[in-house]
């Protein structure tokens, strides 16, 4: 099981390239609705301090079903991020 520290890092470092993608996305490419963009910017922060904040706030008892349950709903909810992306062209 990786730190909790590392764990941290990790997650910034994946909501950072989704912001950036957004950010990226609404500056460079023609047809982009901004509304939409500034709208998904801002659930990106919202998802990484979500996630921040479960991290340190682990249940004492289950410890390895809570990491196995936060690995899931982390990769649901950037998997959801990527498809509303790949939505802001169309």
């Amino acid at each position: 099981m990786a730190s909790r520290r590392q764990l941290k890092k990790n997650v910034n470092y994946i909501a950072g390239e989704l912001f950036a993608e957004c950010l990226v996305n609404t500056l460079l490419i023609p047809g982009t609705d901004k509304d939409k963009a500034d709208q998904l910017m801002a659930k990106i922060l919202r998802m990484q301090d979500e996630f921040i904040s479960r991290i340190s706030h682990t249940e004492p008892g289950n410890v390895k079903g809570f990491y196995k349950k936060f690995r899931l709903d982390f990769n649901a909810k950037v998997n959801e991020i990527v498809d509303e992306i790949e939505k802001l062209n169309k």
